[in-house]
């Protein structure tokens, strides 16, 4: 669905910034940005994971925002829900 919002500049420069870093687009940012601030009010963990395409290579990567630690993997599980929710919003982009 598009919709306008008004933000502050200083807000949108920080995900501009951020989605640059991660290869994200900027709606893809702020929709990860909204589901983690309405699950974080849910006391719910949003996976930090997603799918996204790397700039140099043009393949397809999973990637994590967090920092990368042995004690904190990401689970085969965790993938599998990242490639589905992945295939699940390109099956709605493509049906617009």
């Amino acid at each position: 669905m598009k919709t306008a919002l008004d933000l502050p500049d200083e807000l949108v420069r920080e995900i501009k910034i951020e989605a640059a870093k991660r290869g994200a687009k900027l709606k893809d940012l702020i929709a990860e940005l909204l589901r983690v601030g309405l699950d974080a009010r849910d006391g719910r963990t949003y996976t930090e994971a997603r799918l996204r395409v790397d700039p140099r290579s043009g393949l397809k990567v999973v990637a994590d925002t967090r920092e990368a630690h042995p004690d904190n993997p990401i689970s085969p599980g965790q993938i599998a829900e990242i490639l589905q929710r992945h295939e699940a919003e390109w099956a709605i982009e493509t049906t617009r």
